[in-house]
């Protein structure tokens, strides 16, 4: 009897990615298995082998996109909110169509995939950390942890989204616009704004 045939990561993570590429380029209702096999230069075998199925390979991408995201940030952290906010943004620009699909919301809506929930927590979990540190050295102004990340992570998420769509004044430069966000998310969350210079320390 014939062997199975084994598929390895790095097809593994080839497909993730060009499954990414398409479903970001021509939307999740034309996204076909066929298709991304074709382009990952391998069979539809490979693709069910691996993953099962169309929903099942979309929830792994948001899942692999979610653990990425989660692990910039966990090696940001010890910088403080200023690191972390510098590397969402590196990480965003570095996989611009993960993170379409990743907030998005394109693919909830027609396809009704979503990330597991223990993988998509980890991606705010730095966030939280920083916040309650910040308050806990008497840095940021006190206040329910979870509403105040959420709000530092909605006025970096929207720059972020902002600069992905190109949507900004002629001549913007994008890397300076950010920074100037940072120093002013940091004065509005100091416990003193008048003597803070930003979100944390710059390194």
């Amino acid at each position: 009897m014939a062997r199975p045939t084994v598929y390895d990561s790095a097809l593994r993570e080839r497909l993730l990615e060009v499954t990414a590429e398409l479903v970001d380029r021509d939307g999740p209702a034309r996204l076909a298995l066929r298709d991304v096999a074709r382009r990952a230069g391998t069979s539809t075998t490979a693709v069910y082998s691996l993953f099962g199925g169309k929903a099942e390979l979309v929830n792994a991408v948001l899942d692999a996109g979610f653990a990425s995201f989660a692990d910039s940030q966990r090696a940001a952290a010890d910088g403080g909110l200023r690191s972390l906010g510098a590397a969402y943004r590196e990480w965003a620009v570095a996989h611009p169509a993960l993170y379409r699909l990743m907030f998005g919301g394109a693919l909830a809506v027609s396809e009704g995939c979503s990330p597991t929930p223990e993988v998509a927590d980890t991606a705010i979990a730095p966030l939280l950390a920083a916040v309650a540190e910040g308050q806990r050295e008497g840095r940021l102004r006190p206040g329910p942890v979870p509403e105040i990340a959420l709000a530092i992570w909605g006025q970096v998420h929207g720059l972020v989204s902002l600069e992905l769509a190109r949507v900004a004044p002629p001549g913007l430069d994008w890397a300076a616009g950010y920074e100037a966000a940072l120093d002013a998310v940091g004065r509005a969350w100091a416990s003193e704004p008048a003597s803070q210079e930003g979100c944390g320390p710059r390194r």
